[in-house]
């Protein structure tokens, strides 16, 4: 995987490693090499979730600098409505 992989195409390699796996067509070695290279991948998106998690935290706090919270003591969250 190169610097430049996008979140986008880093879980699609990852649903692609796991159609290769299910498809029980590998070999040990193959299986292995392609467990490592997801392990990898889904650290890397893990990475972009946590980082895209605190910019909306970041956006959704008040003008006073607190955190808008629900009544679960979790980041007040709002539907996406596309315009």
């Amino acid at each position: 995987m190169t610097t430049n992989e996008s979140f986008e195409s880093s879980f699609k390699r990852i649903e692609e490693i796991l159609q290769l796996m299910n498809d029980g067509k590998l070999s040990l070695d193959e299986s292995i090499q392609l467990f490592e290279e997801a392990d990898h991948l889904i650290g890397f998106c893990s990475k972009k979730l946590v980082s895209a998690e605190q910019k909306v935290e970041q956006l959704m706090k008040n003008r006073d600098g607190s955190l808008k919270m629900g009544e679960n003591e979790k980041p007040l969250m709002k539907d996406y409505v596309p315009i």
